[in-house]
Formats: C-alpha cells, structure tokens, sequence
C-alpha cells in the first residue's frame, strides 16, 4: 500500500505563489505516474499536471505556464510549484500515484489541501 500526504496549502493573495509537497511511503515500487488533481467549490474533481517515472510531464491547459510539477526521488517527494495565482485556482489539491503490480495499475490518493486564493 501507498500512502500519500499533501502540505503546503493555505491562503494566498492572486498573484502569489505556493508549492506543495507530496509525500510518499509504504510500498512504493513500480510507480509509473504521479500527479495532482483539484476540486473547487461546487466543481467536479480535474486533473492538473503529472509526471511519468521517465520524467515527462504534462499540465491541463488552465495552468501551463504558471505550475510546474517536479520530483525529488532521494525524498519520495512530488512538489507542484504554483505561480501567478488566480481565484479560480482555489480548490482541495489532491496526490496521486498509480503503482504497477502484476500487470495491473491501482490509484492511490492522498487527502488533499486546501488553497484559497483570495485578496
């Protein structure tokens, strides 16, 4: 099993930035991608960017240009770096990984965090 924990979250100003972590532990092997999806207020869940274990990685077009997400593999740590924010990026962020095993992919999640962008 793997388990994932977000940080990082919080309040912003528009414009601001935040980075938040995401921490992985217990069996991680085999993990082929992670990422992060948001949910705002009264919005269904949507993917934000990914990172594939051979390094590429991929944004939803709302954020190109202003998040980047990257990995530090020494800490089992997936980061998203957030700039230029705007309201509208106000949401519950959540990790993700898919993990591998026996020819079969399982999504594992974390519990999110919350970012408000609000003047």
């Amino acid at each position: 099993q793997v388990q994932l924990v977000e940080s990082g979250g919080g309040l912003v100003q528009p414009g601001g930035s935040l980075r938040l972590p995401c921490v992985a532990s217990g069996y991680i092997f085999n993990i082929k991608l992670m990422g992060w999806y948001r949910q705002g207020p009264g919005k269904q869940r949507e993917w934000v960017a990914s990172l594939s274990d051979g390094g590429s990685t991929n944004y939803t077009d709302s954020v190109k240009g202003r998040f980047t997400i990257s990995g530090d593999s020494a800490r089992n740590t997936v980061y998203l770096q957030m700039n230029a924010l705007k309201p509208e990026d106000t949401a519950v962020y959540y990790c993700t990984a898919i993990q591998r095993t026996r020819g079969i992919n399982y999504d594992h999640w974390g519990q999110g965090t919350q970012v408000t962008v609000s003047s």
